[in-house]
């Protein structure tokens, strides 16, 4: 029976570039192998873009490489993109919103609305010092991945 009890876990950030300009750069998800901490590489499935896509993910920290599989499950131009994780039931977004001063807050959320998969957290328990400890890596990549968006998307604004 999968871990239900799962709390979502959240980083935001401001962005001093418009939301066109960083939609172009966070619904690739390709680019999340240049700023997640965990993601390696990421290769699309079958070419598809948007609501649908899959992708198949190769991840590591430190020594552990391991691959997982995920579907594009909301789409909405400009807003949102939501992908779930085959492997360990669990769902990751990047939402957009327009901020006063004409740049853009984005905010990374993970979810698990079916909670956690058994396998997941076995291996979470054995390789990553248990959930809540990998949690709190979970939580401070996401800090990291954003200010890496953050980065190419103002380097991208100013050019």
């Amino acid at each position: 029976m999968p871990l239900t009890d799962v709390a979502p876990i959240e980083a935001t950030i401001e962005i001093a570039a418009p939301p066109a300009t960083v939609w172009a750069l966070v619904s690739d998800l390709r680019n999340m192998a240049r700023w997640s901490p965990q993601t390696a590489k990421s290769f699309p499935r079958g070419g598809a873009d948007g609501l649908g896509a899959r992708f198949l993910n190769v991840n590591r920290k430190g020594l552990l490489v391991w691959p997982t599989q995920s579907k594009v499950v909301r789409f909405e131009e400009g807003t949102e993109i939501a992908w779930r994780v085959k492997e360990n039931f669990t769902i990751w977004s990047l939402r957009l919103e327009p901020t006063a001063d004409g740049g853009t807050r984005v905010v990374q959320t993970r979810e698990a609305p079916d909670g956690i998969s058994d396998v997941s957290v076995g291996l979470t328990k054995v390789a990553f010092g248990g959930v809540p400890k990998f949690t709190e890596t979970l939580q401070a990549d996401m800090v990291r991945t954003l200010t890496r968006i953050k980065a190419d998307a103002e380097a991208l604004a100013r050019n």
